[in-house]
């Protein structure tokens, strides 16, 4: 435990993936009326936690070892891809799951006989752009605040 609290940039980067999944459920409710535990452990939503770890680890080792350093260059172009990637690729494999889950729910009317089965596919994989904006604002927060202090 002391090599994690010590790994200042390790701890930030775990510690906003944390909170941006521990607040998932509390800012989905204005919008559910309802509060879904199941979100604590989910991808996607907001804020998104990938892009809070990996913007948390680049602000902290950036702080740490500077803008220059070998360290901070590899963890903000990871952090890029990371970014890049959730509201991109996952993003369109969410819309499709979407669409293949409505045609899911065609088919089965179609087949009321009960041989064809609904299997939802996960439709939320991917993030918004106000997403990640939330998930680069809590990393820039968690970063600052673990190496400063």
């Amino acid at each position: 435990m002391n090599i994690l609290l010590a790994n200042r940039p390790l701890f930030a980067a775990l510690l906003a993936a944390f909170i941006a999944q521990l607040l998932k459920p509390f800012l989905q409710w204005p919008f559910e009326k309802k509060f879904l535990k199941e979100l604590f452990i989910s991808t996607g939503g907001m804020p998104s936690s990938h892009t809070a770890m990996v913007v948390a680890l680049a602000t902290s080792v950036f702080l740490v070892e500077g803008g220059k350093s070998l360290p901070f260059a590899v963890t903000l172009t990871f952090a890029l891809i990371i970014i890049h990637d959730s509201m991109g690729i996952r993003r369109a494999a969410g819309k499709q799951a979407k669409v293949l889950n409505d045609w899911s729910r065609i088919l089965n009317q179609i087949h009321e006989d009960g041989q064809f089965t609904i299997e939802n596919l996960k439709t939320m994989l991917g993030h918004s752009f106000m997403q990640v904006l939330g998930g680069i604002l809590l990393g820039l927060l968690c970063g600052f605040f673990v190496s400063i202090y």
